[in-house]
């Protein structure tokens, strides 16, 4: 399955992003925590080249906390700095503008010892949309800077936000890959919120979401569902039953499967389902090594 799409706002962002890297000491990539691969940009490596960078992983109170210590690992041995943080509690989050300063710290000790005044730390936030950007400036500068929303697509421009007396953020619309030609990743994209609904059948996005859980996940899924592993089939089966015990049925009592996936969709992308991640280290270097999906030079998520 190949899924492309480059709506004309993202490649202008795009160009936006390049013109202003140059302005900046350092960029904030922020990746849900719940999917932190599957929510990596590719093109930002690119945009950003050897730019200092501080990875956060947003959204924590959302993903499953072993799973995000083991992301914290993975990218650490990969060499980048990493903080979860959680926006919507703050936990975190001010530890960001001292982040931010330890990676300088060499640059701005060189301008000291050249006789140039120490400025703001200038800072590029930039990620996929609904990654959490907004709600993370607005947080971060302790007034409504930013505007959010639970939608792909909200920020439309780009905005310099003064944080303290430290550090200036330029928030930037989310950027999205033009294509990927990886199913599981398009279908964690789609649960998690990231990418709009008319992109993939929302059926079949719960219906992923629901067989991941029964996998991983088989005490949520028991405690909000009432499914227990020994009676799931598949997912689609597991999405009519859902439909069938939370009385998303049309006359007749036939199982309105819409209704159905709104439900599971939107209950998993709120947490009422409870705290899980869509994928994790292990899961990725499986794919891996089963499958040979992408080409080092094309624009598909790596």
């Amino acid at each position: 399955m190949v899924i492309q799409w480059f709506p004309g706002h993202m490649a202008k962002a795009k160009r936006q992003v390049e013109e202003k890297m140059k302005m900046v000491d350092v960029v904030l990539e922020l990746l849900d925590a719940r999917l932190p691969m599957s929510s990596r940009n590719p093109l930002i490596d690119r945009l950003v080249g050897k730019k200092p960078r501080l990875v956060l992983l947003t959204k924590t109170d959302l993903a499953d906390p072993a799973a995000t210590e083991a992301w914290v690992s993975h990218f650490n041995r990969l060499g980048l700095d990493v903080l979860p943080v959680d926006a919507t509690t703050g936990k975190g989050v001010a530890q960001i503008p001292k982040r931010c300063e330890a990676l300088l710290a060499e640059k701005f000790a060189a301008l000291a010892r050249k006789g140039i005044r120490t400025r703001r730390i200038r800072a590029m936030i930039l990620g996929i949309p609904n990654v959490g950007k907004s709600t993370l400036i607005n947080r971060l500068a302790k007034r409504n800077a930013a505007q959010t929303g639970d939608r792909p697509g909200v920020t439309k421009g780009q905005q310099w936000i003064r944080i303290g007396n430290t550090l200036e953020l330029l928030d930037t619309p989310g950027i999205l890959w033009p294509k990927f030609e990886d199913q599981q990743v398009g279908l964690r994209l789609a649960a998690s919120g990231a990418i709009r609904e008319e992109i993939l059948p929302l059926e079949e996005v719960a219906a992923f979401a629901l067989q991941y859980m029964v996998n991983r996940y088989p005490d949520l899924l028991k405690e909000r569902y009432g499914i227990s592993p020994g009676e799931v089939q598949e997912g689609a089966w597991m999405l009519e039953e859902v439909g069938r015990r939370r009385g998303c049925m049309r006359k007749g009592g036939e199982v309105d499967l819409e209704k159905a996936a709104e439900l599971v969709v939107h209950e998993i992308r709120s947490g009422r389902i409870g705290r899980i991640s869509l994928e994790t280290p292990d899961d990725w270097q499986k794919e891996g090594e089963s499958s040979a999906h992408e080409s080092p030079g094309n624009d598909s998520v790596h």
